[in-house]
């Protein structure tokens, strides 16, 4: 009775907290996007009128289609990129394919803001790398390149997205089982015919679900539709958004409206993503344990795709790395030349390290991606014990509360937190508190996905011999569960503490002054010109993240030794 009572409290506790953080946001998102006034001024009623204005507004419906259109193109081209190389890496013959697993992973540790940045110094129409030197090359007047359009917005986009397909399907590949191939080919059917009847429809789900997922990821996207799209005058839901708000007056009641049709919208894909991952059974293939895919000989085509690799590595790791290091050594910005190279300095390092807001930028992104990934990952490996090693009731229902942040773009969430915070009397608004609720709400579904996947594994025998033994919950949890979920624990940990770092789309809205962070102090040296600056601080806030993804998978390693 008292392990049922223990477990119960438990249980109804962390409902009770992630409520707290999923739901009440939701909620004053909603109470807000209806309120008559602003923000904490007396005398409002509740209308329609924000939806009104949103919606019959003739400017709304090119934001509409510009949001689909941008998405769509942005799933689209990562897919393609993401898929081929995963495929090279897992099915081909391609030499050096394990170096594409490297090279497909670096654009991840670079920030959106910072990704966005180098491209812009690579195809501007004015200072583009790339214009300049294929505007020589060729003796053209005008600039073959414009960032500044929505497909150079599409691009952008997808060279730093591109990651997390490679992952998805690259898993996807590495597990098929390849005998219905190998049988279709065996009876006479062609490589394409077999690739068309065969693995398409194996890959269907996964397929499905990557698109679908970066199609979300595409529309709530905050650092290219800001940094590019503004300047082109192409307007996304995230901008128009972070301009409602930006304004004077700030229109609070109008950012709600567009929030939460962004946030159906995003809600509509996580939706159709979790049927279609439902009904992944369907394609299941069994395997025994010494399966291996089978490996396709390419013959002379394999250079060809070890080509199109390279170029792909190049151009989405080596030329933003090199406009970014290039661009933190010289005292203004320009093209690669002997005149620039003896000029190459220190002096940006040293402005951003004695920039008056630099070191209360780098303390506060450092405690907030540690303080939010030991958080996160903490609550997350409490609720994936409640929902895979116990039988309560209600335990289905916090899974699904703990995923719902997933549907929230960033920019709803900071909106959503506005009204929470500036509401309720809990006066921690404008300062690095309410950054760290913000973080750990949007990052809680990435944890417990790292935690539930390693919970799984760990048998329950252990837990009860520890409890029968006269264990309480806490030193059974402590000294044999979390011990156990450390591998886990330390990728969550890992990927939350990266994501965190370089978090934008939400800081820009729930900021002040003395909670500045590095990603917003890129965003606002970078609208105020200041290119070699910014490139400084980047390949700083890098090598931060480098060092911080090593320690931690270091003390990982030593922790699981231990125990």
């Amino acid at each position: 009775m008292r392990r049922f009572n223990s477990q119960t409290l438990i249980l109804v506790g962390a409902i009770l907290f992630v409520l707290y953080l999923a739901g009440v946001p939701l909620v004053m998102l909603l109470y807000g996007s209806i309120r008559s006034a602003p923000i904490g001024e007396p005398g409002a009623t509740y209308t329609i009128q924000n939806y009104v204005k949103a919606y019959f507004d003739k400017e709304f419906y090119f934001l509409l289609l510009n949001s689909i259109y941008y998405g769509i193109g942005t799933c689209t081209l990562t897919f393609l990129i993401g898929t081929f190389l995963a495929w090279v890496s897992e099915r081909t013959n391609t030499p050096f394919k394990k170096l594409f697993v490297v090279m497909s992973l670096i654009p991840f540790i670079i920030p959106g803001i910072l990704s966005t940045i180098a491209w812009i110094l690579l195809l501007s129409p004015k200072i583009g790398l790339i214009n300049i030197v294929v505007k020589g090359a060729l003796g053209l007047e005008t600039a073959p390149f414009n960032i500044y359009s929505m497909w150079g917005m599409i691009w952008a986009e997808a060279i730093h997205l591109y990651p997390l397909v490679f992952l998805l399907m690259s898993a996807a590949f590495r597990n098929m089982d390849t005998s219905l191939e190998e049988a279709a080919l065996t009876a006479g059917s062609s490589t394409f015919a077999t690739f068309w009847r065969i693995t398409l429809p194996l890959m269907r789900p996964a397929m499905f679900s990557v698109l679908l997922i970066n199609f979300i990821r595409g529309i709530e996207a905050f650092e290219v539709p800001a940094l590019i799209g503004v300047p082109a005058k192409i307007s996304l839901f995230t901008t128009k958004i972070f301009l409602a708000i930006h304004q004077f007056p700030s229109d609070f009641g109008l950012a709600g409206a567009y929030a939460v049709t962004l946030l159906v919208i995003s809600t509509t894909g996580v939706l159709i993503y979790g049927r279609i991952t439902r009904s992944e059974e369907r394609y299941a293939t069994v395997t025994g344990k010494g399966y291996r895919p089978r490996v396709i000989d390419l013959g002379g085509w394999k250079y060809v795709t070890l080509g199109m690799s390279f170029l792909i590595f190049f151009l989405a790791v080596i030329l933003p790395v090199f406009v970014l290091l290039w661009s933190s050594f010289i005292p203004y910005y320009g093209v690669p030349s002997w005149e620039l190279m003896e000029k190459m300095t220190w002096a940006n390092y040293q402005y951003i390290l004695n920039y008056p807001l630099a070191l209360t930028a780098f303390k506060n992104s450092f405690y907030l991606s540690v303080g939010s990934a030991t958080l996160v990952m903490l609550l997350t490996s409490i609720i994936a014990w409640i929902t895979v090693k116990t039988k309560l009731p209600g335990r289905a229902l916090l899974d699904n509360m703990t995923f719902i942040p997933i549907a929230m773009p960033g920019i709803v969430l900071g909106v959503s937190l506005i009204w929470v915070y500036l509401t309720l009397p809990i006066p921690i608004y404008g300062t690095i508190w309410v950054l760290l609720l913000a973080y750990i709400t949007k990052f809680m579904p990435y944890g417990i996905r790292a935690a539930s996947a390693s919970m799984i594994q760990i048998n329950k025998e252990l837990e009860e011999a520890s409890l029968t033994t006269g264990g309480t919950w806490f030193q059974t949890f402590r000294k044999i569960i979390l011990p156990l979920l450390m591998p886990g624990f330390t990728a969550g940990w890992i990927y939350i503490s990266i994501i965190a770092l370089r978090e934008l789309s939400t800081s820009i809205l729930l900021y002040s002054y003395n909670s500045t962070v590095l990603s917003i102090m890129a965003f606002d040296l970078w609208e105020g010109g200041q290119y070699t600056y910014v490139c400084a601080l980047g390949v700083l806030m890098v090598l931060l993240l480098i060092a911080m993804a090593f320690t931690a998978r270091k003390l990982g390693a030593r922790i699981g030794i231990a125990n």
